[in-house]
């Protein structure tokens, strides 16, 4: 199953971060994908800021793994440095995404094979200046249902948009 829609601007990625973070439950698993810039890390703010993280949240691309408590802890990976799917034995990741939060992956696509069968992938492209297009793909029964809740709640609070629904053939 896939969707997608429209951001015009930091503020609105991160209201659309916001709105998912409302629907996220443990083990649930985000990967992110789009080039430097495209705004993988200001999702991953909006969905701190809807689970109550305190504090700033950046990308954790020299950390690999930033831990974020809040009222779901928020897992935030970025393997754009790892080198090898070996690596993720080294920084417990496996364990990590099945623990008790909500794992988030900036560069996810790197190391498809490590990814649960169970996850919503979103593309973000760069469309303008400001603008965003985010390409969500569901892979599972959760991550199908949470994609349907997250547009759902998109459109209920008038953002991102045309969001458009599509199943898969």
């Amino acid at each position: 199953m896939r969707a997608g829609f429209t951001t015009a601007s930091a503020d609105e990625t991160e209201r659309a971060g916001h709105a998912l973070a409302g629907l996220l439950r443990p083990t649930d698993v985000i990967a992110l994908s789009g080039d430097l810039g495209a705004g993988k890390t200001h999702l991953v703010q909006g969905v701190a800021r809807g689970l109550a993280v305190e504090g700033a949240v950046g990308s954790p691309t020299f950390n690999i793994l930033l831990v974020h408590r809040g009222r779901l802890p928020l897992y935030h990976f970025d393997l754009y440095r790892l080198e090898r799917e070996d690596d993720l034995e080294d920084i417990d990741f496996f364990e990590t995404l099945e623990g008790d939060g909500a794992s988030m992956i900036e560069w996810g696509y790197r190391f498809p094979r490590a990814l649960p069968d169970d996850h919503l992938l979103v593309t973000i492209r760069r469309t303008g200046e400001d603008r965003r297009s985010f390409a969500l793909q569901a892979h599972g029964e959760r991550s199908a249902a949470l994609m349907t809740a997250w547009t759902g709640a998109l459109r209920a609070a008038g953002l991102a948009g045309a969001v458009v629904e599509e199943a898969d053939a």
